[in-house]
């Protein structure tokens, strides 16, 4: 009954929302041309738009069990989204989408979606994340809700045929190598354009917040609420931005920063791992009985690039395989926001270098990429729906496609680049600001989502966060003026919520179940069983109940 009197309504509401964002996105895409004759253009596209949406929100999904390993309690199905939401009379694709039901439908508010970041990261199976990690009130008050994001998995996914050697693509900058990664990034843009080509301009952020709010009016749902965890910060940020009336209760868990998408969140990753190479320095000078790496900072400095040289001039075998300079620079990033983490692994790495045998599992942060590590986990992340080099090319789609204009056209500027940010950021920097193939991408199809909205929304962040560290989340609380954020100091690892931190976890739960904010920005202080958490979700194969990969150092 309740589903059959909101349709009509929900008809409507669904395309008072996406043909508002349609006729602006629109209009800013137009040839400049007159004033009433752009005017009357985007009143005709806008009333068009809301016509042929219609059938869209018209849709019954069809709730089926996932599949035969899956829990009963898990339904899928797939609806039909436009390919072009400025065309949606056009070509359609398959969205998957899940759903866990209310266990208490008495006491039901809506739906909760979430995303586990990427971009490219399959969202079909976050609902058993969400139901493990929810308190109990919280899955008696939502239909918890998944999706693969438009590309990615079971919806309709993109391919660039690329081999797991291709899919590496955090590489060093080296003079002699150089041209080569100059046609490496050139190749795999053009790879992605021949397999993916009439798919790849509309795999964007903003299309799956369209996408969001067409599955939302699908549900019969007026508004929708939402975790989102790292890249899932930006999508959901997005989503304010253009539906802001239709966003309910929103966590935006280890966050982007929406205005350095996404060269700059790339580089990120090195500015960030200063300050916690520096920290760790400290943390192990004042350890030096315990992990002889050097009783002041500096000796422990020392120390580490001691053995990068030593690594460069012959590599260091670990667990059977060669470790190079290079390689202990691009596990050290990671490993630095832990400082335990980091002296206990960089111990093995004196070891190997005396010759003696080491821990198989530390050594993975220097040996994995190249065994193909971090093409391996996304490959073994690819439903078997989906194509091997599925999440890597649904990656390139997104932070190349939704925003070309910060991606120079020109080699040689990143060369420039990687030269001088070495210097300025040596652990990371010119494995961040190296050619990528964006460079060789075409142009967007739309304009980039300018974030500034009163939204009210909740930001929590890890002050060591190796993937999106705390200015990039304090960047993102500035531009969502609604907001509240909830800052760890010493948390560790990338994604805060559930950890076990009763000061976190209740200020999510409590936004959740009654939608109170904090009255002000608050700090908590991290335990050493939340920080334990935070690793170990960051390190370990699968979210709970999800095929997610680990959150590799490729991927936010």
């Amino acid at each position: 009954m309740r589903r059959r009197r909101l349709a009509p309504l929900l008809a409507v509401s669904v395309t008072a929302t996406l043909a508002p964002a349609l006729a602006t996105s629109t209009a800013a895409a137009a040839p400049a041309a007159g004033a009433s004759a752009s005017a009357s253009a985007t009143a005709a596209s806008s009333a068009g738009a809301k016509v042929a949406l219609e059938r869209y929100v018209q849709q019954k999904p069809r709730w089926k069990r996932c599949g035969a390993d899956a829990p009963a309690q898990l339904k899928c199905a797939t609806i039909k989204v436009p390919l072009d939401y400025r065309n949606p009379r056009g070509e359609q694709i398959d969205l998957a989408i899940s759903r866990i039901k209310s266990t208490a439908p008495d006491r039901r508010r809506g739906v909760l979606l979430s995303n586990p970041g990427g971009p490219g990261g399959p969202g079909i199976y976050m609902p058993l994340s969400m139901q493990e990690s929810l308190p109990t009130a919280a899955r008696q008050k939502y239909d918890l809700i998944g999706f693969d994001p438009r590309g990615v998995g079971r919806s309709t996914p993109v391919t660039c045929g690329l081999t797991s050697k291709e899919e590496n693509w955090l590489r060093p900058y080296k003079e002699e190598t150089f041209d080569a990664d100059v046609a490496w990034a050139e190749r795999v843009a053009d790879k992605c354009l021949a397999k993916s080509g009439d798919l790849l301009p509309h795999i964007t952020t903003r299309n799956t917040a369209r996408d969001m709010d067409l599955l939302r009016a699908v549900l019969g749902e007026r508004k929708l609420s939402y975790v989102g965890y790292s890249y899932g910060t930006y999508l959901g940020a997005v989503y304010t931005q253009l539906f802001p009336g239709r966003a309910d209760r929103f966590v935006l868990d280890s966050a982007v920063d929406p205005a350095r998408a996404w060269r700059g969140m790339i580089q990120w990753w090195a500015e960030g791992a200063e300050p916690a190479f520096d920290r760790w320095t400290e943390w192990a000078a004042e350890r030096s009985a315990t992990y002889r790496l050097g009783d002041t900072p500096k000796k422990v400095d020392r120390t580490f690039w001691d053995l990068v040289q030593r690594a460069d001039e012959k590599p260091i075998e670990m667990d059977g395989q060669p470790v190079t300079g290079d390689d202990l620079r691009s596990g050290m990033r990671g490993a630095v926001f832990s400082p335990e983490y980091a002296s206990e692994v960089l111990v093995e790495v004196k070891k190997a270098a005396q010759g003696q045998p080491v821990s198989a599992e530390k050594a993975e942060v220097f040996t994995e990429p190249q065994r193909g590590g971090m093409a391996g986990a996304a490959a073994g992340a690819a439903p078997a729906e989906a194509p091997a080099d599925n999440m890597t090319a649904s990656f390139w789609a997104v932070v190349c496609g939704d925003n070309s204009a910060v991606w120079s056209e020109d080699p040689e500027s990143y060369r420039r680049d990687a030269i001088e940010d070495k210097g300025r950021y040596p652990l990371f920097g010119d494995f961040a600001s190296s050619i990528k193939p964006c460079a060789f991408w075409d142009k967007s199809a739309e304009p980039v989502t300018q974030v500034e909205n009163g939204v009210r929304s909740l930001v929590v962040q890890n002050e060591w966060d190796s993937q999106t560290p705390l200015p990039s989340a304090q960047a993102l609380h500035s531009a969502l003026k609604g907001s509240k954020m909830v800052t760890v100091r010493g948390g560790e690892g990338h994604g805060v919520y559930p950890s076990g931190n009763t000061c976190t976890d209740g200020a999510v739960n409590r936004y959740l179940l009654k939608g109170k904010l904090p009255a002000k920005d608050m700090t908590c202080k991290a335990t050493p069983r939340s920080n334990a958490e935070a690793r170990e979700n960051q390190q370990r194969d699968a979210l709970p109940g999800s095929p997610t990969p680990q959150r590799g150092p490729d991927r936010f």
